[in-house]
């Protein structure tokens, strides 16, 4: 089933398990399940097959920004609110507000074949702006307290020019450890061009 939200200029699919995803008056809220993730370890485990977590994506077009106010039911360690760009089944990434492993912290991880996992600030309360960019063929993770100023988080690429280009993007919630946790994105926002610098805050 597809979802139309008015800020954004392409419809989203839900993928993997169910995440109740619903729209109202500008807010979309997800809802992760018992020990839902989405990990590949570098330690070599492999998840079991049934192991995923929620995901809500579509195919923006050329170089973009997609924004969002990110606000997470923490209950357990490592429950996460997520923005999240698929170019492969072991080709994604994470910008993540997790509970880590029990302060709330922007992350990242950067799966290509397996996955990493890097911790970049803490945030009081549990809210923070998330944003993730397409420039050319690499994409940036950038976070916010207040939605005006940006942290430099990540510039990475997932493959080849023609494989980003054809990157999904949009929106995950996790509850590796728990019972699950509620997700809520809000402040919506669409940007069709890459920021016009990476690392000065804008």
């Amino acid at each position: 089933m597809d979802i139309e939200l008015p800020e954004l200029p392409f419809p989203l699919r839900a993928y993997g398990p169910d995440g109740a995803w619903s729209y109202a008056g500008g807010v979309l809220t997800g809802r992760a399940g018992p020990r839902q993730d989405r990990f590949v370890p570098p330690t070599g485990e492999e998840l079991e097959p049934a192991s995923d977590a929620p995901r809500l994506l579509g195919a923006p077009e050329g170089d973009f920004q997609l924004i969002a106010r990110v606000t997470v039911g923490f209950a357990s360690a490592f429950d996460a609110g997520v923005l999240y760009v698929h170019v492969g089944e072991r080709a994604w990434a994470k910008l993540c507000l997790e509970y880590s492993p029990d302060v709330a912290t922007v992350c990242t991880v950067v799966t290509r074949g397996h996955s990493d996992d890097c911790n970049s600030f803490t945030v009081e309360g549990n809210t923070v702006w998330l944003r993730v960019s397409r420039t050319g063929r690499a994409f940036a993770f950038h976070a916010s307290r207040d939605g005006e100023r940006w942290t430099f988080v990540r510039l990475f690429t997932l493959g080849d020019e023609k494989e980003t280009a054809a990157a999904l993007a949009g929106f995950l919630a996790q509850s590796p450890t728990g019972e699950g946790c509620a997700v809520t994105y809000d402040r919506l926002e669409y940007r069709p061009a890459p920021p016009a610098d990476l690392r000065d805050g804008s």
